[in-house]
């Protein structure tokens, strides 16, 4: 009788689309320079529901500072190692 092998083969990709909506800001949790999103587009590039993000929020996951203008900045590295501690979670 023959031998099977099955072979799995896992991908994953990230897709990260530049354009003016994020900016160069100091992460205070990073200690370094990074790209930062405002707020209220971390939904829309994380692809979760306003719930899951605002548990993030709470959890102190995201890292966030004030922009000049008092609105808040969410740092894209810590929103992109949340994406992939879910995703593999």
């Amino acid at each position: 009788m023959a031998k099977h092998t099955k072979i799995t083969i896992e991908t994953d990709s990230l897709l990260i689309l530049r354009c003016g909506s994020s900016q160069r800001a100091w992460c205070p949790r990073c200690a370094a320079e990074g790209d930062m999103v405002a707020l209220e587009n971390a939904g829309v590039i994380s692809n979760l529901e306003q719930p899951a993000l605002e548990e993030w929020l709470n959890s102190e996951e995201l890292h966030r500072t004030r922009a000049t203008d008092g609105s808040t900045l969410i740092c894209l590295n810590s929103l992109l190692a949340c994406v992939q501690k879910t995703k593999t979670g």
